[in-house]
């Protein structure tokens, strides 16, 4: 029969746990529909706090440009693992970063 060691199960808790961090990331909304154009979108995402990184296909001008996706990107966060909040037993995690790619057209 083969043994674990503490280093093994260690190795599993923090990679799990590094997993639903990822998981818990916040969905970014879908690209919108109608007369929205690529200006008014990006201006959006910025105001939801997003840092909005621009692909663009094509040379028209933003404020006359076609959104044809938005999609997600890297989610920095720092959690704080020290003492509880009093009267909480709960850890708290701080986002620091949201990113997203808009591709225009």
């Amino acid at each position: 029969m083969k043994s674990f060691g503490l280093a093994t199960i260690g190795s599993a808790v923090v990679a799990g746990l590094a997993a639903a961090v990822i998981g818990l990331a916040a969905p970014v909304a879908a690209a919108p529909t109608g007369d929205t154009n690529a200006q008014d979108t990006i201006a959006r995402l910025q105001s939801e706090g997003y840092t909005v990184i621009v692909n663009r296909f094509g040379n028209a001008p933003l404020d006359q440009a076609q959104v044809l996706s938005i999609r997600p990107g890297t989610t920095f966060q720092r959690i704080e693992a020290g003492g509880p909040i009093i009267g909480s037993s709960k850890n708290f995690t701080t986002v620091q970063d949201r990113t997203v790619y808009v591709d225009v057209r």
